[in-house]
């Protein structure tokens, strides 16, 4: 179970750039993401660079706002551990399960997608399944884009876990400590749903499943570790998708120009 802050003084700077940091993410960080996203859309239909482009500019966006938590996290009387960055506390039995789950959830959704690509090889059904097309957008196609990827992946794992399970959530349990564990998994998920609001009603839907599933996961052993390892496997798992099983890329019809501003 996550342990509620302690701690805090009732006014001072720290509490102040948490509740900042913590309004960014709730209402800051959707709005931004969407802008972001529309841009790259918009650049891909004529710049072939512009997958690279989001990529780098979401790992500087990611890693900065873990630099922020890191500048709370030393002003304030806290620890990493506080925010979930510890060894699970969990029983074996706890983390069998969870470790069951991924597994499963992992093959489940893998296996999927090597279905949807046979199914596409016989033009019987579009890539990546109902996946919308900003999240088709997102998806590398070149060796330098897969790469760049794959640090997008694993940096989402650890920066989105850290963000969005370990402060945020660290943020609600200290102003409402009273809140069950359903409610902090359902809270968890919404959070997280709304912050992919760029991939629009079914992207935040189904994003808010996973989110409530790795809230889960982090209430149930009392780690972040865990549910950091299942994020960025579930994103790495796109590396796996065949490149043939996409639809054509619609930067390749575009020249190499600049990235957009």
């Amino acid at each position: 179970m996550i342990p509620p802050v302690d701690g805090l003084p009732a006014f001072g700077a720290a509490v102040v750039a948490a509740g900042l940091l913590a309004a960014y993410l709730l209402v800051g960080e959707p709005l931004v993401g969407t802008v972001l996203h529309r841009r790259f859309e918009a650049a891909l239909g004529h710049d072939r660079g512009a997958r690279l482009w989001l990529y780098r500019r979401l790992l500087v966006l990611e890693w900065g706002l873990v630099a922020l938590v890191a500048g709370v996290v030393l002003v304030a009387p806290l620890g990493w551990s506080d925010l979930g960055l510890r060894l699970p506390d969990a029983s074996p039995t706890v983390l069998a399960v969870a470790i069951a789950l991924f597994v499963l959830s992992f093959l489940v959704l893998s296996t999927g997608m090597v279905r949807t690509a046979a199914r596409r090889d016989r033009h019987d059904a579009p890539a990546l399944g109902s996946a919308s097309p900003s999240v088709t957008a997102l998806v590398p196609r070149t060796r330098v884009e897969r790469r760049w990827f794959g640090l997008v992946a694993v940096s989402a794992g650890v920066c989105e876990e850290v963000l969005y399970r370990g402060f945020l959530l660290g943020v609600v349990v200290a102003v409402l400590p009273g809140l069950p564990a359903l409610g902090l998994v359902v809270l968890g998920g919404l959070i997280f749903g709304l912050a992919h609001a760029y991939q629009g009603a079914t992207g935040i839907a189904t994003t808010a499943v996973l989110g409530a599933i790795l809230t889960y996961l982090y209430v149930g052993t009392g780690t972040l570790l865990v549910p950091i390892v299942v994020h960025a496997a579930i994103d790495l798992r796109i590396l796996w998708l065949p490149l043939d099983a996409l639809p054509p890329d619609p930067a390749q019809r575009g020249s190499a120009g600049s990235a957009p501003a």
